[in-house]
């Protein structure tokens, strides 16, 4: 998974305010109790960190891997 993945997954999942947020500030104790954006600086592999962070939100499995056409951004 790369980076622009994971970001872009976060904003449809959380909602880019949320996103932000829970990306700087939420603590992922199974990462070794750091934030999500400490765990991918320190090298973690950025697909584990978007399960982590998943995993800490409850989010259903199915909402996780993909964003909906319809619900991607024009370019």
């Amino acid at each position: 998974m790369k980076l622009s993945e994971f970001t872009e997954l976060a904003e449809h999942v959380f909602g880019p305010a949320l996103a932000r947020t829970y990306v700087e500030e939420m603590v992922l104790p199974d990462l070794g109790s750091v934030t999500a954006r400490e765990a991918i600086e320190q090298g973690a592999p950025v697909r584990k960190v978007w399960t982590s962070l998943c995993d800490a939100m409850d989010v259903p499995d199915r909402d996780r891997w993909e964003v909906p056409i319809e619900a991607r951004p024009r370019r």
